[in-house]
């Protein structure tokens, strides 16, 4: 297991039981692998993460997805697909800005090598960005196929590193390192427990608007913040990205997966963020359940297919509240996560970022809880 600490290692409190890694790796068969590439002398800090939503070898299963864009500043591959059809194959990616033609390429050959059926005739991958242009040479297309090929055969289950690591290394998060988090949740339904797991790619927001546990903390942690000098702007924008995957083993239609896509908005709400316009803020979500209910889409694979029905159980939509609610949560806490983890960094041209001051914002945060006042029972 990682060594950085966590969220809930400072004390800070959360709502809702997380599962067993407190990790989107809490979804059964889902698999996550980094490649992380730091080399200082030529000022390079970015990676690519790579998610199985069904395990390597499910890549060729298509899931039901839905997809919400907060606010367009961004890219994230494959989503009219997964409109069109409320589905989508094969594996994710999460990378910087100008890496996408590489991380997608890798996916394609990735799929080609280890699904042939699947990736014969048509193939169409899900890659996310968000741009870690401050510490990182975007401009030197550093990650190559090869590297988002690494990520997809290191992928495992169980728990998982954050902060600093794959498409994350590059990050910045409200003026903190930020990066790569995760959380999860667990809701009882219909006598099962089934997961929601979240994974963060965090890199938006301003100092001034850092909200955690529900404790403004931006102008008590004003006094170090690099990045918005670096604007030289009056008030520097609160411009940046983030990408957030959520995926669960709960049975659900396309439309609830994008109806719990749009809930993660609530959960960046929930650590101070307006959604400003320069931010690209893009959520997929998808259910790895119904497995080989979907037929899958390859044209070949569908002209050797018999006719049939595809039939899909699904959670009748008067109680999506509880799985609504979980991902509103887990975003809040991966987000946490990923600046908990974060530690000070210099990057590309000298340029710093500080990390998460722990014990400060544990302190502010004890002193605050200690003094809400309590219900009286």
């Amino acid at each position: 297991m990682t060594a950085a600490p966590r969220a809930r290692d400072l004390g800070i409190p959360f709502a809702g039981e997380p599962g067993r890694w407190n990790a989107i790796t809490d979804v059964p068969g889902l698999e996550v692998g980094y490649r992380t590439l730091v080399d200082a002398e030529r000022g390079v800090r970015t990676g690519v993460t790579a998610i199985h939503p069904r395990g390597r070898g499910g890549a060729g299963d298509p899931c039901v997805a839905g997809f919400h864009s907060q606010n367009g500043q961004g890219e994230m591959t494959g989503v009219h697909w997964v409109q069109e059809s409320g589905t989508f194959s094969g594996p994710v990616l999460f990378t910087s800005t100008y890496a996408i033609p590489a991380a997608f390429e890798g996916a394609v050959r990735w799929t080609g090598r280890h699904h042939p059926a699947a990736s014969g005739g048509w193939l169409l991958p899900v890659v996310a960005e968000t741009w870690d242009g401050y510490l990182h040479d975007v401009r030197g297309f550093h990650l190559s196929a090869d590297d988002a090929l690494a990520a997809l055969e290191d992928a495992r289950p169980g728990p998982l590193a954050e902060g600093a690591v794959g498409g994350g290394t590059g990050m910045v998060c409200y003026g903190f390192k930020g990066g790569t988090g995760s959380a999860s949740r667990l809701v009882a339904y219909g006598g099962e427990t089934y997961a929601v797991g979240v994974l963060v790619q965090a890199n938006f927001g301003a100092r001034r608007e850092l909200t955690i546990a529900g404790v403004p903390l931006g102008a008590l942690l004003a006094d170090d913040d690099p990045k918005a000098a670096w604007y030289a702007a009056p008030e520097p924008p609160a411009a940046g990205s983030i990408i957030v995957l959520v995926a669960t083993d709960a049975p659900l239609l396309p439309s609830q997966c994008a109806a719990l896509a749009r809930r993660a908005t609530y959960g960046l709400a929930r650590t101070g963020s307006g959604g400003d316009h320069f931010s690209g803020d893009l959520f997929l979500a998808c259910s790895v359940a119904n497995a080989g209910a979907i037929t899958p889409e390859d044209d070949a694979l569908r002209s050797r297919a018999p006719e049939r029905l595809d039939a899909l159980r699904f959670v009748p939509w008067g109680h999506m509240d509880p799985f609504n609610r979980a991902v509103v949560h887990a975003t809040e806490e991966a987000i946490v996560n990923a600046l908990v983890a974060g530690e000070e960094t210099v990057g590309h041209e000298g340029r710093r970022v500080p990390g998460l001051p722990r014990e400060r914002v544990a302190r502010a945060i004890r002193d605050a809880v200690a003094a809400r006042p309590h219900p009286k029972g």
